[in-house]
């Protein structure tokens, strides 16, 4: 593969090298906020431009993707749906990674995968007139080196998700398995979809268990084992517990604790909401 593509795919260069992903979780829309935080703390190595849960619309994706890029991070796009046209989208304006949720079976991660490839490894139609920017290359390379420089993710999230993931693991051309979603609480936030889909105790044993399932299916496959992370606290104690990849802090979580931690400190009190967040 020619290099001009792969070099600039941090994470993935990372990740080779044994180091471990440290990434953000983004839902605002604006690059102003990325520009702000990549330019101002070093070290991240991906964003999370989330379209599912976020205030992150189609629109916002090329700019936002660019921005992340420009400072030397990975921009990955999480999709609201698995969908082949909204992977399409977002490949297409240039994302460095595709996270797509909600994946049950071997056979949903298959077709993930085709979404991703050009024919014949897959179905992605072809166009990728603004896709290069990104990378800094024209369409021509783009399109010599997508297949096999882009990551693809899947988000393991339900309990079928977990009682299949050995098959899930084993499927070709699939890069990481990525554990839960955001919580209700971006303080404490952990992979909250995965016990309530599994109708077990958020941290308890079972849940614990088939945290611990993913993370050994992925690396018994030679996959990348990620989790979302509300903190840096938490994602410390997940890659120490041998994940490759975490998220350590959202945009929105990390906004509202420094309000709230400010305004205690000038002697007010920062009453939290039912459900999350203060007042």
């Amino acid at each position: 593969m020619a290099q001009t593509m792969q070099a600039r795919m941090t994470l993935k260069n990372a990740l080779k090298n044994g180091e471990k992903g440290m990434g953000f979780w983004l839902t605002f829309p604006g690059p102003s906020v990325v520009r702000s935080i990549l330019s101002s703390v070093r070290g991240f190595n991906w964003v999370l431009i989330d379209g599912e849960h976020g205030q992150i619309a189609e629109r916002d994706y090329y700019e936002l993707v660019n921005a992340v890029a420009q400072y030397g991070a990975t921009p990955v796009v999480r999709i609201p749906v698995a969908d082949e046209a909204l992977v399409k989208r977002a490949l297409d304006a240039g994302a460095h990674g595709i996270m797509t949720p909600m994946c049950h079976s071997a056979a949903d991660a298959r077709a993930v995968v085709a979404w991703n490839k050009y024919p014949p490894r897959g179905t992605r139609g072809f166009g990728p007139m603004y896709a290069g920017a990104s990378f800094g290359i024209g369409e021509g390379a783009y399109a010599a080196e997508a297949d096999d420089a882009l990551l693809v993710m899947v988000q393991i999230e339900s309990r079928a998700g977990v009682e299949n993931v050995e098959e899930i693991a084993r499927v070709e051309g699939l890069d990481v398995l990525f554990i839960g979603v955001l919580a209700p609480n971006t303080l404490t936030a952990g992979p909250y979809d995965l016990s309530k889909s599994m109708n077990v105790e958020f941290g308890g044993d079972e849940h614990n268990a088939a945290i611990a399932r993913v993370l050994k299916a992925a690396h018994d496959n030679g996959k990348v084992a990620a989790i979302f992370c509300g903190n840096g606290e938490t994602a410390r104690a997940r890659l120490a517990q041998g994940f490759d990849m975490a998220s350590v802090a959202t945009d929105i979580g990390s906004l509202v604790a420094q309000m709230a931690r400010e305004l205690t400190n000038a002697g007010g009190h920062a009453q939290e909401k039912k459900g999350g967040g203060y007042t």
